[in-house]
């Protein structure tokens, strides 16, 4: 068992050192390290194909649990969550089939046009949309489209895009934490855990909602002089929103299809219809309503995200067999000594500071297992920490360029239009909004859960 553990500790952290480093495409990275996982850790070190098999959890597609639960929760198992897989795969349909048609630029334009192309009205009124469209939609498909527009209309109104594009970003990231389809550790805890979309979005969203009022009153003051407009500029020739739609027909499916997705998110407690469910049957409505445009919106599903994912999988799987979780869950355990708001706040704190640096996915699938056994073991209820988790490891990411991957989206837009973004301009607003908001997320839980 100890060459095992030993085995599974060397590949998770080269894994991650690889992942910050960007030396190969992070799937390649997962991939190779999760075959390593199977063949030294359960093959050499542990002599186990059934944990392999275990950790693999391909049986799990093919029971009527995964797709359908009839009320029951979920338990959580090791292994490939093929629940988020499916699900992220799905929606990632869904929105290639929407920005097919123009939807997100539509979307932008509308709401400029509606605030007369006032700068900081604009600056406001994407920072909101933002929030809400990350909690249902993808943050990197939020980003990449919002950047982008935002760019367009710094050129017609002539003013800086960078602390619009970098509010956007942030505020993407805190939408996200609000639902259980906002963000990936989000999807991940949900179907591990078996919690819904309303629990979500009655404790992070709750905490988000809050959070976003601050947010939004500490960028609007902090870029308030950033966004000054240089020169006045007739707005009677900019594009008409509608303009933005290429195809009309299809634009009103794909609403429909959305707001679909939202109703059966919303309602899966209720209805009994896992996540995988919902992402697999709004993927392939998506796919029915556009037969000639399937090829096309196939090329741009990113492959590589699922593929990441399985790889990863398998890796923490490797570090959950050999009982190294268990292991950190005890020494989280020993140095809050049985204090619970110290434990609560190790959890959020060290979650955000490392999310900050790491990829947040990984470190959500890895923690999972950690928090499941400090609730079986020290009696604090599983909720509270699960809640504290997803919070830390959401919010943490919007720190640094290279916390989430909206953040890497949005500054390499900014960069390829000429606003290159250095560490030292993103973090000069992130980090405090960030503190800020970690803190207003410890202080809810402390008064609320404990």
């Amino acid at each position: 068992m100890l060459l095992a553990q030993i085995l599974a500790v060397v590949i998770f952290v080269i894994m991650f050192t690889l992942i910050i480093l960007e030396v190969f495409e992070r799937h390649y990275i997962t991939l190779a390290c999760g075959l390593l996982t199977m063949l030294l850790v359960f093959g050499l070190g542990l002599h186990s194909w059934q944990a392999c098999w275990e950790t693999l959890n391909v049986s799990k597609i093919f029971t009527l649990g995964f797709w359908y639960t009839a009320g029951e929760a979920h338990e959580s198992t090791s292994g490939i969550n093929w629940a988020t897989i499916i699900f992220i795969a799905g929606m990632m349909v869904m929105v290639e089939g929407m920005a097919r048609v123009g939807f997100f630029r539509w979307l932008c334009m509308r709401l400029a046009k509606m605030v007369h192309y006032k700068v900081l009205p604009i600056f406001v009124t994407f920072m909101i949309m933002s929030a809400v469209l990350a909690m249902f939609i993808d943050s990197i498909t939020v980003i990449l489209f919002l950047a982008t527009v935002t760019i367009e209309l710094s050129q017609l109104l002539k003013f800086n895009p960078l602390p619009m594009i970098l509010s956007e970003v942030f505020c993407a990231n805190l939408g996200g934490s609000a639902t259980m389809c906002g963000d990936p550790p989000n999807i991940i805890i949900g179907t591990s855990f078996g919690y819904s979309f309303a629990d979500f979005i009655c404790n992070t969203g709750s905490m988000a909602g809050i959070c976003l009022v601050f947010t939004v009153l500490f960028f609007f003051f902090a870029y308030k002089k950033d966004l000054k407009v240089t020169e006045t500029v007739d707005t009677s020739s900019f594009p008409s929103p509608e303009s933005a739609i290429t195809d009309k027909k299809g634009f009103f499916i794909s609403i429909a299809i959305f707001l679909l997705a939202v109703v059966l998110l919303i309602t899966h407690a209720t209805t009994g219809l896992t996540v995988a469910t919902i992402g697999l049957g709004i993927a392939i409505l998506t796919l029915l309503c556009a037969p000639k445009h399937i090829p096309e919106i196939m090329k741009h599903v990113d492959y590589k995200t699922c593929l990441f994912f399985i790889g990863l999988f398998i890796v923490v799987g490797g570090l959950e067999q050999t009982g190294i979780l268990e292991i950190v869950a005890g020494f989280i355990g020993k140095i809050s000594r049985g204090n619970v708001y110290l434990m609560i706040a190790i959890i959020i704190w060290v979650s955000a500071i490392a999310s900050a640096f790491v990829d947040n996915i990984p470190f959500a699938a890895t923690m999972i297992p950690v928090v499941q056994s400090l609730a079986a073991t020290t009696g604090v209820p599983l909720t509270t920490m699960t809640w504290a988790l997803s919070m830390g490891t959401d919010i943490g990411g919007s720190a640094t360029p290279i916390g989430a991957s909206a953040n890497v989206v949005g500054t390499s837009v900014a960069a390829k239009n000429g606003y290159p973004v250095g560490w030292g301009t993103y973090c000069k607003k992130a980090v405090p909004a960030t503190i800020i908001v970690m803190a207003i997320c410890t202080l809810y839980i402390f008064v609320r859960y404990l």
